[in-house]
């Protein structure tokens, strides 16, 4: 984050804290608010199924697991994903087989043929 030499100016009841506490709540309230847009944009949770403080828990460590699952593939990919684009043509591709890091870096080549073997009978005598 660079800094500006410009003035914010913070209207709140919390008369004992410091302006530069202040500053850092806000600062760190906005990654929340950002984790949340991720949360509603790219994995499409519009809302929590339950309203207990144990389910909304429990909905936001599996969200944070799937971003970290995601996050992962996306970093070690030379092609240059944004996460939507990523989640995206993920949910596009789960039905096909094909060899995920091979696709991440060439996500627009079609899927290698695979070669199949003769299939198996099963003997029920």
């Amino acid at each position: 984050m660079t800094e500006r030499n410009s003035t914010v100016v913070f209207l709140t009841n919390h008369l004992k804290l410091s302006a530069a506490t202040l500053a850092a709540v806000y600062r760190d309230r906005w990654q929340v608010e950002l984790f949340f847009r991720t949360l509603k944009q790219s994995l499409r949770v519009k809302t929590f199924v339950g309203t207990s403080a144990n389910a909304v828990l429990v909905q936001i460590w599996t969200a944070l697991i799937a971003v970290l699952l995601l996050k992962y593939p996306q970093m070690r990919s030379r092609f240059d994903w944004s996460l939507s684009n990523l989640v995206a043509l993920l949910r596009q591709q789960l039905f096909v087989y094909r060899d995920l890091m091979a696709w991440l870096n060439e996500p627009f080549q079609p899927p290698a043929e695979r070669i199949l073997t003769e299939q198996l009978e099963l003997s029920l005598a």
